[in-house]
């Protein structure tokens, strides 16, 4: 980064202050080791201030927003960022998003703002939207997977929306848990899957989407959807007056696009709506512990446990990290899936459980 780039870091230090310094002990910026479970706060102005201050020490803070629990880090600092990667074991080429609090802040990353991503950022920002934009050069590499495009988010969630103000600056927030595991949806999901790896949490409460963010590209006067999420297709198009588009296979890599993520260690079995109560008392007839997911009510006798949304799409999506986290509590065997349509945010619940069944090797 520049010199330019560390006086705003210095600005920002300097406006928050040091009142209460940086808890943990240990070198100032120096990272969590251990399995000891990290500090959990709730979401007063105090919690607020000590996030801020532990962001610009170079510390690791999960944060909620309105899709999932973000792992965040200042996005202009190299040695926070590795943090990041190292806390999730995540592969240094798969890019990183970065939160702003306002579209004003997508000067300070990107190059160039299409007219189309201006119009999608006035019709759902703040939101589940990620807008790739042309880097600046002064975006560090890490944060971009080395391409030369950056992603970028305002979240919706009013504790993000005072964090990202108080601190300033862009937060790379991937989600709170270790690579290619089950996104958390609350505080105790982020603690279960990271430990003593985080230094804070501030506890938001339940995440209102429960599903990641859709993200877009452009190409040319065309938008394309690189991964589907809580923002549908059908909205995007409405805004646009045209439907997105498909983009080549790999000219942009995009987080959670992976065969194999969002995955819990119980298998799934994934089947059209009609076939799942006769698939799962199938199985259950073999012996297996068998849980069923459904949109609306299935009856299996003999299933161990049956979820449904109760015919709501949005409970489905809200609820869909913390069943699939529950499937691994109650030991299963495997958990029978019935796909919900393949429409509005049913496809992006779609795409989770795609992913989460896939097994390496498969």
């Amino acid at each position: 980064m520049t010199g330019n780039a560390n006086s705003h870091v210095d600005a920002r230090r300097a406006h928050v202050g040091t009142d209460g310094g940086v808890e943990h002990g240990g070198p100032r910026g120096a990272p969590r080791t251990g399995g000891d479970e990290p500090r959990v706060v709730n979401t007063s102005h105090r919690s607020i201030r000590l996030a801020v201050r532990m962001l610009l020490a170079g510390r690791l803070v999960a944060v909620p927003t309105e899709t999932v629990y973000g792992l965040a880090a200042d996005a202009s600092n190299p040695d926070a960022v590795a943090r990041v990667f190292a806390a999730k074991g995540r592969p240094t080429d798969h890019p990183l998003i970065v939160h702003v609090g306002s579209a004003a802040g997508l000067a300070s990353w990107a190059r160039r703002i299409p007219p189309q991503a201006s119009r999608l950022a006035d019709a759902f920002w703040p939101g589940p939207l990620t807008i790739v934009l042309e880097r600046r050069r002064s975006v560090l590499d890490a944060v971009t997977g080395g391409q030369d495009t950056v992603a970028l988010r305002v979240p919706a969630h009013p504790v993000a929306q005072r964090l990202l103000g108080a601190f300033g600056g862009g937060l790379a927030a991937p989600s709170a848990n270790r690579f290619g595991r089950v996104s958390p949806t609350t505080a105790s999901d982020v603690c279960a899957e990271l430990g003593g790896a985080v230094d804070l949490v501030v506890d938001g409460g339940p995440c209102e989407v429960g599903v990641e963010s859709t993200i877009v590209a452009f190409d040319g006067e065309d938008v394309a959807i690189l991964r589907p999420g809580g923002v549908s297709s059908e909205a995007i198009a409405r805004v646009l007056g045209r439907p997105a588009t498909a983009m080549a296979s790999g000219r942009v890599r995009a987080p959670g696009t992976l065969l194999s993520h969002y995955a819990p260690a119980t298998p799934l079995e994934l089947c059209c709506d009609d076939r799942a109560a006769p698939r799962a008392a199938k199985l259950v007839s073999c012996g297996w512990r068998v849980g069923v997911l459904s949109l609306t009510r299935t009856e299996v006798p003999g299933a161990a446990v049956t979820w449904d949304a109760g015919g709501d799409i949005a409970v489905f999506a809200r609820s869909l990290y913390r069943w699939l986290r529950r499937a691994d509590a109650e030991a299963l065997d495997v958990l029978v899936v019935a796909l919900p349509p393949d429409e509005g945010l049913g496809v992006a619940v779609r795409d989770r459980l795609r992913r989460a069944a896939h097994r390496p090797g498969s």
